[in-house]
């Protein structure tokens, strides 16, 4: 039986991926931090559970152990704390703990390695972005994950391995930090008290998160290698997404438009395209 390993199978994306891989015919290993925890409905999964104090810190050797008999590894751990990570260092640590995890999957005949990244990797002035459009990372954050995408091209190219690489767009859904946009604006509303927003013009490829676990974990059990840009293809506007949520609790008048001041760097648009670049 084929085995698939996931780091980072307990955060907001991983468990999505955890979830739809749930009846696939493979056996689902889960590198998991010491002290996490599944949601409960997904505790009683038929998997085996392997605890790292810190996935980027641990040895080659112990990351052999860990991706023994591994077909395919899902890598979806990274540090993601709202309001911190795109100028954390702690991105380096991430960076470096990926090429190490990398090379140990290499060592142990691992045939299949599906990476997450992000639009941000690309040149956000592009608006419209496809797999093959031109990169730009303006965060330190944007650029490790670039980093790591470009010399995980080139390793898995020169051990023939198969690589995918799927750069996520604006996810939101279950599990989601409360301090994200759509979990303020369901808390605000929901207790019926306004939701300061800024002028909501900016374009977004917005998508649930339980959406882009099933595509994640389709491209893991497929055969696509390359780019493959993780998003919805549909612009929608952050005003538009602010008020089909607040219709939900037919609350419109609570939303306070332009009281936010807007973010001077912020790109007017993006949205993604769902094609493959190898």
């Amino acid at each position: 039986m084929r085995t698939i390993a996931i780091t980072g199978a307990t955060g907001f994306v991983g468990r999505q991926i955890l979830s739809a891989l749930f009846r696939s015919d493979c056996s689902l290993r889960l590198i998991v931090r010491k002290g996490s925890r599944l949601p409960s409905y997904l505790e009683k999964l038929p998997a085996e559970f392997v605890e790292t104090s810190d996935l980027f810190s641990e040895s080659l050797e112990r990351l052999r152990e860990l991706l023994k008999n591994v077909d395919t590894l899902i890598h979806a751990a990274w540090y993601a704390e709202p309001g911190l990570y795109l100028t954390s260092l702690v991105n380096i640590d991430c960076l470096i703990g990926t090429l190490r995890l990398a090379q140990a999957f290499t060592d142990c005949n691992g045939r299949r390695f599906i990476g997450l990244g992000t639009c941000f990797e690309y040149d956000l002035s592009q608006g419209r972005l496809h797999p093959d459009s031109s990169m730009k990372p303006q965060s330190l954050y944007a650029a490790c994950k670039a980093s790591a995408y470009q010399v995980l091209k080139e390793l898995f190219s020169l051990a023939h391995k198969e690589f995918t690489w799927c750069r996520l767009f604006y996810l939101y859904g279950e599990g989601e930090d409360e301090r994200r946009l759509v979990p303020y604006l369901r808390r605000r509303l929901s207790a019926g008290e306004p939701a300061e927003l800024t002028s909501g013009k900016q374009i977004r490829d917005f998508m649930d998160v339980r959406e882009a676990g099933r595509m994640i974990a389709e491209e893991a059990l497929g055969e696509r290698q390359g780019v493959i840009n993780i998003c919805s293809g549909v612009p929608i506007s952050v005003k538009e997404l602010a008020e089909k949520i607040a219709d939900e609790y037919g609350r419109r008048d609570l939303l306070r438009f332009g009281i936010r001041s807007e973010n001077q760097v912020d790109p007017p648009c993006v949205v993604g395209v769902r094609e493959t670049f190898r």
